[in-house]
């Protein structure tokens, strides 16, 4: 008997689907509900001061009180860290005018008071009834973190050593201009393009770190050749330190890319734990080191009696006012960094962007302010120079920020 051909069916797609990690039937809304939750909580936020497209999201129910919490948090405590830093590295003490020196040292109190207060941050911003996160998930972490300490112990002692050699507002001008160190580095070693903007602003932030420099003011003629070549000196000391900065910086963003979900709270306890223990190494083998041939070409001075920690403990005992600037140093570049990650968790890193850049503006007038320097009108064009680039520059990404988020809100 020939067979009669059946007309199609529609098949119509079940609500239910087998979840293989629970052996169980769930329903495909609220599967999908759930993945999208996960996928919103899963941002990642970093504290450099810089813009992150992974950051954590804003959150829509802060009020005016939590921005005038952060923006004064982050005031308060970086002006007076800069405050601190300058007074403690340019302030001489006691008969023979000694200064400070010492810069691993204070490096390694800062970093185990950051590191204290990061593990209490931790803890408090861990939501009530979830495992605090551990500070290092992975063994595999454990490469990058190590490189993060030691570039970010190494690149310290480079910026201290260049303020023998030029002066602070220049110092802070430089510093200001971590966009070209981090830019060389990704475009050097990972073959990243930039858009033409930010080229134009990495060129007048040079040229006004230039204009800067080479205008600081009438000198005798008989000075003039030596005090070039000490600034000369010092901007190569300040270079190396801010492509330690640069390195330390893109190794976070492939930190915060490739261990997702890393917090920023998690950074800021590894960082300093790590840094303390290089820092804290550094200070007990130094002075063994010192008497080889090692030591001599690094230029250490000292014997086993010497060394950096004991001459830092003897200067503190000839001068103990000291103590109060080493601790105070301490204890606000560790809230400032709580403050940062604050802000980031409360609102975004668009706000970020816009409270460092004008943070540093108002640290560099605090220190002309505070300790009396004097700049010449080729020199205020040099601080227009950097801080228009910067300027534009977070204008622009603020912008893009915003058009990411319109499209995805769009999707």
């Amino acid at each position: 008997m020939a067979r009669s051909k059946q007309p199609a069916m529609k098949r119509e797609s079940s609500s239910e689907y087998f979840n293989k990690k629970t052996s169980t039937w769930e329903d495909s809304a609220s599967g999908q509900g759930a993945v999208a939750s996960k996928k919103a909580t899963n941002g990642v936020a970093k504290a450099n001061g810089r813009l992150e497209d992974n950051a954590i999201t804003e959150d829509k129910g802060a009020g005016i009180v939590q921005l005038v919490i952060a923006v004064s948090g982050i005031y308060a405590s970086f002006l007076t860290w800069a405050y601190l830093q300058e007074k403690l590295t340019t302030t001489p003490h006691g008969l023979r005018n000694e200064v400070w020196h010492f810069p691993v040292f204070l490096n390694t109190i800062q970093s185990l008071f950051a590191a204290t207060v990061g593990i209490v941050y931790l803890l408090f911003s861990t939501p009530r009834g979830q495992p605090t996160p551990p500070v290092i998930p992975s063994a595999r972490i454990l490469g990058p973190l190590a490189l993060v300490a030691i570039t970010s112990s190494l690149a310290s002692p480079f910026g201290y050593a260049s303020l023998a050699h030029i002066d602070y507002i220049t110092f802070l001008l430089a510093k200001s201009c971590k966009l070209l160190p981090v830019m060389f580095l990704h475009i050097t070693v990972f073959r990243k393009r930039y858009p033409l903007y930010k080229y134009l602003v990495v060129a007048a932030v040079t040229a006004g770190v230039a204009v800067f420099t080479l205008h600081s003011g009438s000198k005798k003629k008989a000075s003039r050749l030596s005090d070039e070549a000490n600034a000369s000196w010092g901007l190569l000391l300040l270079s190396i330190n801010l492509l330690f900065d640069g390195l330390t910086n893109s190794t976070q963003d492939h930190i915060f890319t490739s261990f997702k979900p890393y917090t920023g709270p998690q950074m800021m306890c590894a960082n300093n734990l790590m840094s303390t223990l290089v820092t804290g190494l550094y200070l007990v083998v130094s002075p063994y080191v010192a008497g080889t041939g090692v030591g001599e070409w690094f230029g250490m001075a000292g014997g086993v009696e010497g060394g950096e920690l004991s001459e830092a403990l003897a200067f503190m005992g000839r001068h103990p006012a000291v103590w109060r600037d080493v601790l105070g140093f301490a204890v606000c570049g560790a809230v400032g960094q709580v403050f940062i990650f604050y802000t980031l968790a409360t609102f975004s890193s668009v706000l970020l962007v816009t409270v460092t850049v004008t943070r540093k503006m108002f640290t560099m007038i605090l220190s002309v302010v505070a300790f009396g320097h004097r700049l010449t009108q080729m020199q205020w064009l040099g601080v227009g120079l950097v801080f228009g680039g910067i300027g534009v520059e977070a204008a622009i990404a603020r912008s893009e920020k915003a058009a990411k988020e319109a499209a995805k809100k769009k999707q």
